[in-house]
This record gives C-alpha cells, structure tokens and sequence, in this order.
C-alpha cells in the first residue's frame, strides 16, 4: 500500500494557482514568475545550513575527498547536471564531484519513476561507488521521502562520510523518517502552480542550491581569484581560450596580444600564465609555487608586492 501524502508541502495545493487553466496567458506568466521569486527567498533564509554545506564540501576536496549528489527524477537530475558543469568551469577531475540518478544514466533522458522507490538502490549506489570518510553525500529531495535518497543517505553515514539533505517539505511532516544528516537544507518553497510538480519552484531552489555549495566550495580550494575563474578549461573551445585570455589580461595589465602570448607559453593554463607573470618564472616554477599554495593564486601575487 502507498501512503498519504498530502502532509508534504509540495504535495499541497496552491491558492493562487487554483483557476490557472482558465487564467489569461500574460496573468499566468505573472504568476508563475511571482511564484518562482518565493524560490530565491527560499534559498536566501537557508544560508547559515547552506554556508555549512559548503565548508563540508570544501573541507571534502581538501583532503582528497568528493561531493557525490544523489536524487530520483528532477533532483537526480540536477546532481548529475551541477556535476557536469563542475569540470569546464574549474579544470576539477570529474571524480571529484558526481551525480548519482535513481535509475541511472536512463533517467537522465527518460523519467524511470519507479526506480526512486527502493531503498536498497540507493544503498548500492554507494557502496558502488566506493564511499569513504573522506567523501561528502547530499541527497536531494524535494518531497524529503524519496526511499532511494534514503537508503544512500543510511549507507553514506555508515562508510563514514558527511551527508547533507536538501528538501524543500517541512522536515516535522517526516517525522522519524528524516534520514539523519550532518547538514539538513529546508528550502521552504511552498506548494507548486501546479500541484506537485517539483520541477517548478521546488527545482529552481534546488539548483540555486548546488550552485551556491558547488562554487563556493570551489572558490574555497582556490579555484577562483576575485570573481576570475583562473582554473578555466580553455583548451575545450574558442569561447573558453578567450576568457582565459581576458583574464589574463585583466589580472596582469597585459595587451590582448601579450596576453595571448603569455597564455600560449604557459600552455593554455591561464593561472599559470598569472603566476610567470607576477613571479617572473618559468612555466615548470609556476606548477611548484601553486603546488606549494595549494592552487591558489592570491598568496603568489601578494608575495610579488603587486597585489
């Protein structure tokens, strides 16, 4: 038997939504566009347990560890897609942040609704993926009882990893069914426009979450410097070598074509490029300094004096 689930917030009708099949198209845009505003608010009241997310996170990458996103449906699918971004934005290793998705890979393309019902799935999915101490899970749920996010989350915290838990119910409305968790993220974004369909505000809240956990953590490791993303891919398309070279430019005081000689002999890597800038070396000495700064940047151009 399926239980009731009309406790769970996304689960309850929305007033202002109740005549919207017969709404003027433009005032249903309104509304729709009202409603997703209350997701930003959402996010915005939930920054201290997000702030601590991050410096799970962050605390995770620098000791070797990784942030693995597991969800079913819409919230699987925003792991896997957070996940993705990670390696172009930052250079990162793909291994060091993972989206697991009831249903596997599949899911991502077509809807497997029943695969977000076993437990024991969920479970597997990280003992397959060899969770350790060193490793941080968040489970991601909108409803807060997806059984698949439960039983990784059970799973997670008995190989000893932190565990986060992203939901956007009310957490009482679980009862003793809330997994325990390090970190718990209520995103409270209130019934949809559609009742039920947690892609909507649900959704946007959910990936302004992992946005926010998955960058700042980043910029913690010293994947950014200022609002500059140093750690840039730029050898995957033209768009992406003329950022490295704008910030290059920017960050050195370089013309565009000296920057691009610059970036050319530091082999595509713009921070690099900036550290044999402001510390007039060797492409070979570059790598030794950011290895010893533990990537970041800013400690070499505070050292050169011209901060």
């Amino acid at each position: 038997m399926f239980a009731d689930r009309s406790n769970i917030d996304t689960e309850k009708p929305n007033a202002a939504s109740a005549q919207l099949d017969a709404m003027p198209i433009a005032e249903a845009v309104r509304l729709m566009n009202q409603q997703d505003s209350l997701a930003v608010q959402a996010v915005g009241r939930c920054a201290e347990p997000i702030a601590a997310a991050v410096q799970l996170v962050a605390a995770a990458f620098n000791c070797g560890g990784r942030l693995l996103y597991v969800g079913a449906g819409t919230s699987g699918r925003l792991g896997v897609l957070d996940a993705a971004e990670c390696p172009p934005t930052f250079s990162s290793d793909p291994s060091m942040v993972v989206g697991i998705i009831a249903g596997g890979p599949e899911a991502l393309q077509q809807s497997i609704e029943g695969a977000e019902d076993d437990p024991a799935a969920g479970a597997q999915a990280i003992k397959d993926n060899r969770i350790t101490a060193h490793d941080v899970v968040c489970g991601i749920a909108a409803g807060g009882t997806t059984a698949y996010v439960h039983g990784a989350l059970v799973q997670a915290r008995a190989s000893g990893a932190k565990t986060i838990f992203i939901l956007c119910t009310d957490p009482a409305s679980l009862g003793d069914k809330l997994p325990a968790t390090d970190v718990l993220i209520y995103l409270a974004t209130g019934p949809e426009v559609i009742t039920g369909s947690t892609r909507l505000k649900a959704g946007t809240a959910t990936k302004l979450t992992l946005n926010t956990i998955s960058t700042l953590a980043m910029v913690q490791i010293g994947k950014v410097f200022g609002n500059a993303m140093v750690d840039v891919d730029s050898g995957k398309n033209a768009k992406l070598k003329d950022r490295a070279v704008r910030i290059i430019g920017e960050l050195t005081g370089r013309s565009r074509d000296a920057a691009i000689t610059l970036w050319q002999q530091a082999g595509g890597n713009a921070k690099r490029a900036v550290v044999m800038h402001f510390q007039q070396c060797s492409a070979s000495q570059a790598d030794e300094l950011l290895r010893q700064t533990r990537g970041r940047l800013r400690p070499l151009i505070a050292i050169s004096g011209q901060e």
